[in-house]
């Protein structure tokens, strides 16, 4: 049997399938950990298609995973499929369009990424069952990626520990291998101070309020000190009150703390944790600090990564037509001068064809060839894949879901992932993510030299950044 082209043609038997699940959950558009519809309509599919599913995993009710086969090599496939706050947007259009009575909306293109992994582990039940290899594919729901940290939770309860390697994907507007990203905490300040009136005898208060604003001052003068991959940025939970004339008892902030591994942030963050203890004692109040969680830094592994990036390439990039390129069209002219010119020297340079050509189809549709380069380079931004990638040997790659240049958490994003450009680039990966999985099946001498790398890398050690006593949603 010819696997390539045998996946390739299941793909094209399972690619209705893959577009309803990714249509499905960009309607249902729900916040990280309460994703019940997508995870009920994930899980129904799974069962149809012969999966073995358990819920409720890592004791998140809306995580699982469904598995099929039995024996070793035992693959992983990610999936999530939580939204975003304040981006509903209505599938194809152009301008912003929220849709009436949604407050969430697909701006990192997870209603994508959910129907690709799924769609992954269909295709490769078929090729198991055709092919009587031995292995176990085993497709896991993974939610709460945005800001709850659910794959961390679900590391924790040692949900990946049987894996002999994992694929692992995400939307955006090329198709790459996904480089290194940074680690990050999560943490909250809560300031108490104590409430007066500000113009009969503001000399009784102490003010909460003040020691925030003394709190980020102090740490922008920290950031000089700091390298210069980390990055610190905060929010107003609890400002205190609208009434100037009262003196604050109560604020709170929100701080991130991101750096090329988590080392790097305890060490930036027990600083800022003297600077808010600093603001207390210089505002006579009281700061309660708590790590509400964190991710650990992504490892590209060379072995998994040459496997998929090869897999892509073999069953190429998303099969965009004339609909595609339409609506691309669409999104192209509604950007700016500035950035439709870099959008068209980005794609026209990947592509390998004039600017002019690629302004009438404006999507990647070549696979950029995994090379070392990609364990060097770093992504400022974070994923909870990195929590998994420290306990199997793990690839990630990026598949086009929009318009070169667009924004990830943005309206444009999601307008184009609710539409058949993102059909498209979820039924690519998922045939590349299941090409691979079926070239580890048949050669599976290749997960001793892939374990190894990871060994290398880790020295097999791994510290959760997840604090005990923190449970999932917690302070979401």
């Amino acid at each position: 049997m010819d696997s390539k082209a045998r996946i390739h043609e299941i793909a094209e038997q399972k690619a209705g399938i893959i577009a309803d699940m990714n249509h499905a959950v960009f309607d249902y558009a729900e916040y990280g950990y309460k994703e019940f519809k997508s995870a009920a309509k994930l899980t129904q599919v799974l069962e149809d298609e012969g999966f073995k599913v358990e819920r409720g995993i890592a004791g998140i009710e809306t995580a699982f995973v469904g598995t099929y086969g039995s024996g070793k090599p035992v693959i992983g496939i990610l999936g999530e499929y939580d939204a975003l706050p304040n981006l509903s947007q209505k599938a194809g259009v152009a301008e912003p369009c929220p849709i009436e009575g949604q407050k969430y909306g697909h701006g990192c293109g997870h209603s994508c990424l959910g129907a690709g992994a799924m769609g992954a582990a269909i295709i490769v039940k078929e090729f198991l069952k055709e092919s009587g290899l031995p292995g176990t594919i085993k497709v896991f729901g993974c939610p709460a990626e945005e800001t709850g940290f659910g794959k961390c939770f679900m590391v924790k309860e040692h949900c990946f520990d049987d894996l002999d390697m994992c694929f692992s994907w995400h939307p955006m507007d090329g198709n790459m291998c996904f480089p290194r990203s940074v680690a990050y905490y999560k943490v909250r300040f809560d300031f108490k101070g104590k409430s007066a009136h500000a113009g009969g005898a503001p000399e009784l208060g102490r003010s909460a309020l003040d020691a925030c604003e003394l709190m980020n001052v102090g740490v922008n003068y920290l950031r000089e000190h700091i390298i210069s991959t980390a990055r610190v940025h905060y929010a107003y939970l609890d400002n205190g009150g609208e009434a100037p004339n009262i003196v604050q008892a109560h604020a709170s902030l929100l701080y991130f703390v991101r750096a090329p591994r988590l080392a790097l942030c305890d060490e930036i963050l027990e600083r800022i944790k003297k600077i808010a203890q600093g603001a207390a004692l210089m505002t006579e109040t009281e700061v309660k600090i708590t790590v509400l969680g964190g991710l650990s830094d992504f490892i590209p592994n060379p072995t998994a990564s040459t496997i998929l990036s090869d897999s892509f390439i073999a069953e190429g990039g998303p099969d965009f037509g004339e609909e595609e390129f339409a609506m691309a069209r669409k999104f192209l002219d509604a950007m700016s001068d500035e950035d439709r010119a870099k959008a068209l020297v980005t794609g026209a340079r990947i592509n390998g064809i004039s600017e002019e050509e690629f302004s009438k189809r404006p999507l990647n549709t070549t696979v950029i060839p995994y090379s070392e380069k990609f364990r060097e380079m770093l992504s400022t931004g974070s994923t909870d894949v990195g929590d998994v990638s420290y306990i199997t040997p793990t690839a990630q790659f990026t598949a086009a879901t929009c318009i070169p240049g667009t924004g990830s958490h943005t309206w444009q994003f999601a307008a184009q992932a609710g539409t058949s450009i993102g059909d498209k680039g979820s039924i690519a990966i998922a045939r590349a993510m299941a090409y691979a999985s079926a070239r580890v099946y048949e050669d599976p001498s290749v997960i001793e030299q892939a374990k190894k790398e990871l060994y290398d890398e880790t020295q097999g050690k791994y510290r959760s950044p997840i604090p005990d006593g923190i449970k999932p949603g917690e302070g979401m």
